[in-house]
């Protein structure tokens, strides 16, 4: 038995040779892909429940085992008949990126460690910058996703409108805004009495009357109107709030507006995105996740804010052990977030718009609003089914009304076509609740999703609506 290796180190033929087996197993994987179920199998194998070993294995033994026992029980969220949730589609460019990143353990907190991977995220988030309508001042960086996104931009929000006093503070969101928003929110020390969550029109809108008398109330009430937050494309719907209307509202009333775009303002790229978002440009700060609608690998949200020295004087702290970072100070990106230890994300997307260029993204963010609409059609051709919000932004919800069936059972009805979708395995969609009613939804981003993979995971969900008793 070899001798532990205490330099953690493979021979050059090892490396090589588990590098080749990474990819030709991820080749592969991308390849065959459209022949997998999309559902995992949920059973863990002993490999996952054992203790570690004290004598390491082959590297080939351990990938085995890592592709059977881990990688062979995943959701497969860049399957072109996945529609659950946001799809991830990811692409394998990005995904040689991610890897350069890890095997160069890039260090991308501050420009005396990596004054190229500064630049290249300089750049990107630039780009992205132009894509979205923000001015010049608007700085930003690449976190984990939209929940840190939208933390960080309201933590900025919060230190410069109520100076981090958070007490008498009003937020005002709809209650089709995602998750993320709350939580972040209640990390940042708001209370729950402090976050409005006003009821959703009927296209699951904020409603700007609504807000603004909220507001108004709140104020004569001595309470502090300080943030509204946007919507641009919720989960549920793709909706989109009246970012105009609200941008005007804001302006009025001196209050931060914050867009949460983490699903849709990445389809600013395209000319119908462009259409439906127009006025998140005039927001004070935007959240985005490049790993949804611009097809990068998890994990990568971007955070933008309009006056970007804003973000510095939230975050930037100066302790003595990096003082010889701050000497050679450009641009550190440790000042402008939460973290100092971070990743280069940038890579990814760097790497794939030079690849594919940004015309093969806008043509992919289109195909995806084109998908969502073929779906649409789909369904209504099929008296089975009610369509509950129109294809937008590349999300269509509906519901069965299967005959026989009364209408105070139609929810549990269509909760159990949902458990048999995701039992069956060969397409994957989820349920929400619209209007108090249980809904499924479909949403089409994947660019390597085709007709036909609509229509077979229709006509499969067609085929075990017909056994859901």
């Amino acid at each position: 038995m070899a001798a532990p290796d205490r330099r953690l180190q493979l021979s050059r033929d090892a490396m090589r040779d588990l590098g080749y087996r990474v990819v030709d197993l991820l080749v592969e994987h991308l390849e065959t892909l459209r022949e997998k179920p999309v559902m995992p199998r949920y059973d863990v194998g002993p490999a996952l429940t054992a203790d570690f070993p004290e004598q390491g294995a082959p590297p080939d033994q351990v990938l085995r085992e890592a592709e059977r026992e881990i990688l062979g029980r995943m959701m497969h969220v860049t399957h072109p008949r996945f529609f659950a949730f946001v799809p991830g589609p990811g692409n394998f460019v990005g995904a040689m990126a991610e890897a350069l990143a890890a095997g160069f353990n890039v260090f991308a907190g501050t420009w005396l460690e990596g004054p190229g991977p500064a630049a290249a995220e300089l750049a990107t988030v630039d780009w992205l910058r132009g894509v979205c309508g923000f001015p010049e001042t608007t700085r930003g960086l690449f976190v984990s996703g939209g929940s840190v996104a939208n933390l960080t931009a309201l933590a900025v929000a919060r230190r410069f409108r109520l100076e981090d006093s958070v007490a008498g503070a009003v937020v005002y969101y709809s209650d089709q805004t995602h998750s993320a928003v709350p939580r972040a929110l209640r990390v940042l020390g708001f209370a729950t009495d402090q976050l409005q969550a006003l009821p959703a029109d009927e296209s699951c809108r904020l409603p700007v009357a609504a807000l603004a008398r909220r507001v108004e109330q709140d104020r004569c009430a001595g309470r502090r109107p300080f943030c509204v937050i946007a919507n641009a494309g919720t989960t549920n719907t793709g909706a989109v709030d009246p970012l105009e209307e609200l941008a005007e509202l804001c302006a009025r009333q001196d209050l931060w507006l914050h867009v949460d775009g983490a699903y849709g303002a990445a389809a600013a790229l395209s000319g119908r995105g462009r259409a439906l978002l127009g006025g998140m440009e005039r927001a004070d700060s935007l959240a985005l996740d490049p790993h949804k609608w611009l097809f990068q690998p998890f994990e990568m949200g971007c955070v933008l804010v309009r006056d970007g020295a804003l973000l510095r004087d939230t975050f930037r702290i100066l302790p003595e052990y990096l003082q010889d970072v701050h000497r050679r100070e450009r641009f550190n990106f440790c000042d402008h977030g939460i973290q100092l230890s971070r990743s280069l994300r940038a890579l990814k997307l760097w790497m794939s718009l030079r690849v594919f260029g940004v015309a093969a993204f806008r043509e992919a963010i289109e195909w995806g609003f084109t998908l969502a609409e073929k779906a649409e059609a789909r369904l209504r051709r099929n008296p089975l089914w009610e369509i509950l919000t129109p294809a937008q932004m590349a999300i269509v919800s509906f519901r069965g009304r299967p005959p026989g069936v009364a209408d105070a059972e139609l929810d549990r009805w269509n909760q159990a076509l949902v458990e048999a979708v995701l039992a069956d395995g060969y397409t994957a969609l989820t349920s929400t609740v619209l209007g108090g009613r249980t809904a499924l939804r479909m949403c089409t981003i994947n660019p390597r999703t085709t007709e036909g993979d609509i229509e077979d995971a229709i006509g499969r969900l067609e085929s075990l609506a017909a056994h859901v008793g």
